[in-house]
């Protein structure tokens, strides 16, 4: 039996929305969903092919509506982030796998 110890600092809200995660050592995107975030993270899910790992280093791309695009000058927001843990066990029926990401200031 695992014991999970929470390690957040701030509050995750769940929301479901395309992302695209650019990992430069494959030099290119992948697209998933995220599952939740907060002000330090996210979480995403993405397909089991990605060759990802923890300790990468990714860019995040949250795209933005049309509207939201036209009020803020951008289509989308890019944050920089780390991978901080890797789920590939709990959406195997998914062909997918969770990937946390701490963002970077």
């Amino acid at each position: 039996m695992e014991t999970l110890v929470e390690q957040r600092i701030d509050t995750r809200t769940e929301i479901s929305w395309p992302v695209s995660i650019w990992l430069p050592k494959a030099n290119r995107f992948f697209n998933g969903k995220s599952d939740n975030i907060s002000k330090s993270g996210v979480y995403v899910k993405l397909p089991m092919t990605t060759p990802i790992r923890e300790g990468d280093a990714v860019e995040i791309n949250f795209p933005r509506t049309t509207a939201l695009a036209e009020e803020k000058g951008q289509f989308g927001r890019l944050k920089k982030g780390s991978v901080i843990r890797i789920e590939r066990k709990s959406m195997l029926q998914d062909a997918k796998i969770g990937v946390a990401v701490q963002f970077i200031q």
